[in-house]
């Protein structure tokens, strides 16, 4: 079972790095770290775990949250209580055994006031680590969701048809996940021409002849995110969108190929950025037009390592990240094509399988 697994890694890194007890914050916009050690995926109000002598607790402010917790959890002491902050201060209140925190710069500031009689040091980056380099257990949902995530995008492009609104789109998405036993996808869409700046949630516009249409596809099998990039236009492409997404390609394989272990984030992203720079397009790889060049990816749809160029963590077999230059292009504006792949002890193995290129639906 992954939870019991990622339970042990947990206790077995807490007693190497010296920390008795470790307190795991999550809400529903960071929930990996709460996930990780608790097996509990928050969707609602705050929740603190407390993990200890190979015991785990977990604090929930929310009576559906705990309900849910009880369902689908086991092995965890679960606590409905009013002030997670103020119960999980009471449970270390009087203790001077060694305590950290994860993340840290999220944790209730009234549990890291100096005037508590205890310390809470931190203790992200040990369970950035553990984020970070998958168990093998782990890889193999990932491989899964990586088949579903190629799956998904077939139907994707089966779904794409003049006059459908975009909401139309992912909600056909969203049955066609859940009916393969996918609870979970994170999906962004933009269709339209050089006015498309970027990726946003579904609106009302419609499909039209000659659109770009781009998607995010990112399903979760047990937790787990995996994602594809791809676009697609409606009818033929025309010459500026093929040349254009021929840069996106030679980036994308660019990243990919310097993909290894002992690389560092940084690395990546500057080889991504370098196809760009060479084709005159740099000021289109800056924050201006662009966010990442890829990220990592597990129990969150964006984890560390950011790939950017100064970001310096280096890559380790077993890592998971999505390789991605998505941005705009003045001639053919918003394009996406990236793939996730997992970093082995001699390169980078694509975990997607979709071909890399334009894709053409009929109009």
């Amino acid at each position: 079972m992954i939870a019991e697994e990622r339970r042990h890694r947990v206790y077995d890194a807490m007693q190497q790095a010296g920390i008795n007890q470790m307190v795991v914050y999550g809400n529903t916009w960071q929930a990996d770290y709460l996930r990780y050690v608790s097996d509990f995926g928050i969707l609602e109000g705050h929740g603190i775990a407390v993990v200890s002598d190979n015991t785990t607790e977990l604090f929930l402010d929310s009576a559906v949250e705990v309900e849910r917790a009880e369902a689908e959890t086991s092995g965890v002491q679960i606590h409905l209580v009013t002030d997670v902050a103020r119960a999980v201060g009471h449970r270390l209140d009087g203790t001077n055994r060694n305590c950290s925190a994860a993340p840290r710069r999220l944790v209730p500031r009234w549990l890291m006031d100096a005037e508590r009689n205890f310390g809470l040091q931190d203790g992200t980056p040990l369970l950035d680590q553990l984020l970070m380099h998958k168990l093998p257990s782990e890889i193999a949902v990932i491989r899964q969701g990586a088949q579903l995530a190629d799956e998904a995008y077939t139907e994707f492009r089966r779904a794409v048809v003049p006059g459908r609104r975009q909401y139309e789109l992912v909600a056909e998405m969203e049955a066609y996940l859940r009916q393969r036993g996918c609870p979970d996808n994170f999906m962004i869409i933009g269709s339209g021409g050089k006015d498309v700046t970027g990726m946003a949630p579904p609106s009302e516009r419609q499909v039209a002849l000659g659109d770009l249409v781009t998607t995010e596809l990112t399903p979760a099998l047990q937790g787990y995110f995996v994602q594809i990039c791809r676009t697609l236009v409606v009818g033929k492409a025309s010459a500026a969108q093929q040349s254009a997404f021929a840069v996106y390609r030679e980036a994308v394989e660019a990243g990919i190929a310097t993909v290894r272990p002992g690389v560092t984030a940084a690395d990546v992203a500057r080889a991504e950025n370098d196809v760009f720079r060479k084709y005159g397009l740099g000021d289109y790889v800056t924050d201006k037009y662009t966010r990442v060049r890829g990220h990592g990816l597990g129990l969150s749809t964006d984890s560390k390592p950011q790939i950017l160029e100064n970001v310096d963590i280096p890559l380790q077999a077993g890592m998971v990240i999505i390789v991605h230059p998505n941005t705009y292009h003045p001639d053919a504006g918003y394009i996406v094509l990236g793939d996730s792949v997992l970093v082995t002890e001699s390169g980078a193995e694509v975990l997607c399988k979709t071909p890399r290129e334009l894709f053409e639906v009929a109009a």
